[in-house]
């Protein structure tokens, strides 16, 4: 209840003091432009952080559930014959749910964007290869290995494994590079509402004199500072805040073709209320540094 009412009495101020901070100038036009830019800023590394670590878990989470099979080039009957092997080693292979070739048309278009749209397939010793759907833990990627050398010779098998670390290595570092913009935008915010501080309490040295004269005390005088200060910066920030949800809400939407990467930068769900915290960390940190700088200000002054 008391710290209901000590907000209730910060929000509302304190008429005498205020007179020592300027409600227009270049410290407020400061304040708002700078946590308004720096909101803005903060709003597209959040998303970057959210929609990386989406895109690793879902990079991950695709790569692990398949698996391909390479056979070597055969013709006729042989490779009929490579093929059923395989297949009927994949259907007894406990964490397999789903084996199948692929036909000459998928060959093709797998190797069209590398050979062009004419190419001779059947002119080329073009390898057989099998599309696996894994549907377990259970999934031994070794033992399958050994039973294929032994029933399928020149069989490869590729789980996925070389292309599924490095990208979820990759969009983890993206992640943590979202979230240490969003440190370094915060520290910013701080040193910019520092310096708009510091400038206004030298600006009205004379009237802080004036308000001591009369009895008021630095704590109260630097209060009027706090609150003019974080209610700038936190204004400033929904308006960024709110300007940067709407720039990332016109992003072309997610295209499953490129897997999400270049468009897939936004919310989604109840990660739209993410940025809604913004505002409230930049009015907090406007505080924090407000306060300090002005009772820093205050004893050098007096």
């Amino acid at each position: 209840m008391r710290q209901g009412r000590r907000f209730v009495a910060f929000l509302a101020g304190d008429p005498q003091a205020d007179r020592a901070v300027p409600p227009t100038g270049f410290t407020a036009s400061l304040t708002l432009l700078t946590s308004g830019a720096m909101a803005f800023l903060a709003v597209f590394a959040l998303a970057l952080a959210l929609a990386t670590g989406r895109l690793a878990e879902r990079w991950g989470e695709e790569l692990a559930e398949s698996a391909t099979l390479r056979l070597p080039p055969a013709e006729g009957d042989a490779a009929a014959t490579q093929v059923a092997a395989a297949l009927r080693v994949l259907d007894q292979t406990p964490g397999v749910g789903e084996a199948r070739a692929l036909t000459a048309d998928e060959n093709r278009a797998l190797l069209e964007p590398w050979l062009g749209p004419d190419l001779p397939l059947e002119a080329l010793p073009v390898p057989q290869l099998v599309a696996v759907t894994l549907d377990g833990e259970d999934f031994d990627a070794e033992g399958l290995r050994a039973r294929l050398a032994a029933e399928v010779p020149g069989a490869v098998l590729d789980d996925h494994t070389a292309w599924r670390a490095p990208l979820v290595v990759a969009a983890g570092r993206m992640r943590a590079l979202g979230w240490l913009s969003l440190l370094l935008i915060a520290g910013s915010t701080g040193a910019m509402i520092t310096l708009a501080a510091q400038a206004a309490l030298a600006a009205n040295a004379q009237v802080i004199r004036v308000l001591r004269l009369v009895g008021a005390r630095d704590i109260t005088i630097a209060r009027a500072f706090v609150r003019r200060f974080t209610l700038r910066a936190g204004w400033g920030a929904a308006a960024g805040t709110l300007a940067g949800m709407l720039a990332i809400l016109l992003l072309p939407s997610a295209d499953e073709s490129s897997g999400g990467f270049l468009t897939g930068l936004g919310f989604q769900g109840a990660g739209w209320l993410a940025p809604l915290v913004i505002p409230v960390l930049a009015a907090g940190t406007a505080f924090a540094a407000t306060r300090a700088a002005a009772l820093r200000t205050l004893r050098t002054q007096s």
